[in-house]
């Protein structure tokens, strides 16, 4: 009627409820939305809003009108539903809390999804915890392959270099260590386990400790060599562990001055220790402080590192050439070289 559409009139509809912009007003360089729409009497009175003139121009004659509402739309009052969400074609719908201080979201799910279990829910509903936890389970899925393909491939590598199977297997038992030493060291000093960060932390490790053990067993290999010339029979066990210390005593002091460097450049990225260099240059003055933003994002990883490196090292020294010893007198038992 009038040449007024439906779209016209719920325009003029969303204007009165919810406002429309009509210009902006600006203080400095902040900008400040100007909105127009009805008072609060008005806007949430069903017979102002009916009354309401809507202003429009008849298309075919050229004319302007005033019209209230009520003369092209009726009130009916009817539930529905204000949207109806989808995910992959599905209705969805979302409850959302948040939990208060002293409590674990983790354990908080736990215990909902105990309760939804027990539930007997109607055919084709089902459901899905979903925010910061979904978000950690993917993060961590994430880095759970990332460090399955790390193991992969430095494995892979060990087994070309030494061209052997055991051997790897011995050494890749650092980075058991190291994993075992980042958690223990979270552990003793009540850090929070940060799922991105101190996993990234943890994939390091795989290309960090293995170095130790790899020049551990490299070296004992090239005594072994060195003994053997001139010999037309294998060492013996006892000879085998004279090679063997005499490795862990030539090595002892690189490997552990090699894991110190590491650990001492790592501490000022894991207690946040930051420099002024605006202060430095512009007024020439020297500002160390601890504890900057860069802590709360490299923090974690530096720590995971530092935990791990520490704990494995000292084991690797101890437990890799043990490892070594028992695989040559078992190669001995079962009658292998």
């Amino acid at each position: 009627r009038y040449g007024l559409s439906t779209g016209m009139l719920a325009n003029e509809l969303r204007t009165s409820l919810f406002g429309k912009e009509i210009s902006k007003y600006k203080v400095g360089e902040d900008e400040y939305k100007i909105q127009l729409r009805l008072a609060d009497q008005y806007r949430y009175d069903i017979n102002a809003l009916l009354n309401k003139n809507i202003t429009f121009r008849n298309q075919s004659n050229g004319r302007t009108y005033q019209v209230p509402i009520s003369s092209f739309a009726s009130m009916k009052m009817s539930n529905t539903f204000s949207s109806v969400k989808r995910k992959d074609l599905d209705k969805v719908i979302t409850i959302s809390s948040n939990v208060i201080s002293g409590y674990n979201p983790t354990e908080v799910n736990s215990k909902i999804d105990m309760v939804l279990k027990n539930y007997p829910l109607p055919n084709g509903y089902s459901y899905k915890f979903g925010g910061e936890q979904q978000e950690q389970e993917e993060e961590m899925a994430f880095l759970s392959n990332a460090f399955m393909i790390a193991l992969f491939l430095v494995f892979i590598i060990i087994v070309a270099q030494f061209n052997k199977i055991i051997t790897p297997l011995i050494i890749m038992s650092s980075i058991i260590l190291s994993t075992i030493g980042v958690f223990l060291g979270l552990l003793i000093f009540n850090m929070d386990f940060v799922v991105v960060m101190t996993m990234i932390g943890v994939i390091s490790l795989i290309g960090i400790v293995v170095n130790n053990a790899i020049v551990l067993i490299d070296f004992i290999e090239l005594n072994r060599k060195r003994k053997m010339i001139g010999k037309k029979v294998q060492l013996s066990v006892e000879e085998v562990m004279e090679c063997i210390t005499e490795a862990g005593r030539t090595r002892l002091r690189p490997v552990i001055l090699t894991a110190l460097t590491t650990i001492l450049g790592l501490m000022p990225l894991a207690i946040g220790m930051n420099f002024d260099f605006v202060s430095f240059f512009k007024f020439y003055e020297v500002n160390f402080y601890l504890g900057g933003d860069n802590m709360v994002f490299f923090g974690p990883i530096a720590w995971a590192i530092i935990f791990g490196l520490s704990f494995a090292t000292f084991l690797t020294l101890l437990v890799i050439p043990c490892m070594y010893l028992i695989q040559v007198k078992l190669n001995r038992y079962i009658g292998l070289s």
